[in-house]
């Protein structure tokens, strides 16, 4: 019998933890969502005329040209990835780890979802080589594979795949059939984008990709739900698309309507949302390679920190300290640092990595500060890390890491 990936790890509690709660809204996207508040009605399914044209536009200034007929918006990136595996059918490949959210959408869809094997400093991207033995094994055991997805700025790990490593994976799927579905959340936070660039699949396989973006990686507040997608603009996109906004007709995925206005506002990249990204990537940025010196100091492992607002951490290397604190496995190892440093940290059986690996994603937003107005100042400070709250919770995260020696 075939069996989706991962397997033999027990029961795997795939529930997100609570939700960090995020810089302070920007006050023209308040005002703009204000202005709105009027609106009775959601938006069309796939979104209305003017959200769809400031998506294309959002595209079309990173190389991506598009247009509003290509896209689909929905209230969220889950809904939107779920109709998108939907429309498609098949099996669906993902890397290991990938973001906690994807293999749960396979799942619901009754999917088996397979995950594929990536590198410590390139997270988000299967190893191709991994990716074509995947696909020939599922063939070779009566499935049906048609879909991979990846993310080349990505989370959990927080690294960016470099270009070379993106060109041949997509052309490892595209030759064995697979239609690509790009994750691109985060490729508005990469730290240092001169040192990191980032190539989309839709630039080297525009046929064969698909771009989906949830505009709370870098533009909207959490919880002003809004995702996008761009599909082919040849081949059977349009297709795709039509049946893709069917599915979020039946689902009911609309996007309301004051928020769709704040979405376009932010997608148009005005020069107060483009420097509020810009400002908060410089924070994450600094604050994760605080937290990623003290989980080296303490003798883990922490690959680069290049994009997002978190860092994947390795534990490993002091198993036999934690064993002699009950931890053993990835849950385990959640619910310990979780009581420890009293903010959720999340485990790698979340992302597809193997229970048994003691492995975890640390977020930066709990480093800012416990208020808005804490957080607002670690924002505008030119240097947050010296602040007193900043440098207390680096302080006591520190200690919690160094108990584990």
């Amino acid at each position: 019998m075939r069996q989706s990936e991962p397997e033999g790890h027990g029961p795997v509690r795939y529930g997100p933890p609570a939700p960090d709660p995020g810089l302070p809204v920007l006050p023209e996207l308040a005002d703009v969502l204000a202005s709105a508040a009027g609106r009775t009605s959601a938006e069309p399914p796939g979104g209305g005329p003017v959200l769809r044209e400031a998506a294309a536009g959002y595209w079309w200034r990173r190389g991506l040209r598009s247009r509003p007929e290509d896209v689909a918006t929905a209230p969220g990136a889950q809904p939107l990835l779920l109709a998108l595996l939907a429309a498609h059918g098949g099996d669906v490949l993902m890397p290991r780890p990938c973001p906690a959210w994807w293999t749960p959408q396979a799942r619901l869809l009754g999917r088996p979802a397979f995950h594929v094997p990536t590198s410590a400093e390139s997270g988000g991207v299967p190893d191709p080589y991994a990716l074509l033995e995947t696909v020939r094994r599922i063939r070779a055991e009566g499935g049906s594979p048609h879909v991979v997805l990846l993310s080349v700025a990505d989370d959990p790990t927080a690294t960016v795949a470099p270009p070379e490593l993106v060109r041949e994976a997509c052309e490892a799927a595209v030759g064995e059939g697979l239609h690509i579905v790009s994750d691109e959340t985060w490729r508005d936070t990469v730290h240092e984008p001169l040192d990191r660039p980032l190539l989309s699949p839709a630039e080297m396989c525009p046929d064969d990709a698909t771009v989906i973006s949830d505009l709370s990686g870098a533009l909207l507040p959490a919880a002003w739900p809004v995702a996008v997608a761009r599909f082919p603009t040849t081949g059977p996109g349009a297709g795709r698309r039509a049946r893709v906004l069917d599915i979020l007709t039946a689902l009911g995925g609309f996007v309301a309507g004051p928020v769709a206005a704040a979405a376009a506002h932010a997608l148009d990249e005005p020069g107060p949302v483009a420097a509020r990204r810009d400002r908060a990537n410089t924070l994450h940025a600094a604050v994760a390679h605080a937290v990623r010196a003290l989980v080296l100091d303490s003798g883990a492992l922490a690959g680069p920190t290049q994009a997002g607002r978190h860092l994947y951490a390795d534990l490993g290397p002091l198993r036999a300290r934690l064993a002699g604190l009950g931890v053993t496995d990835s849950m385990e190892l959640e619910d310990y640092l979780g009581r420890r440093l009293g903010t959720p940290v999340p485990g790698g059986h979340r992302f597809g990595d193997e229970l048994g690996a003691l492995r975890v994603r640390i977020d930066t937003g709990p480093f800012l500060g416990a208020s808005p107005e804490e957080r607002l100042e670690a924002l505008e400070s030119a240097a947050p890390l010296a602040l007193p709250h900043v440098t207390e919770a680096l302080k006591s995260f520190g200690s919690a890491f160094r108990e584990l020696r």
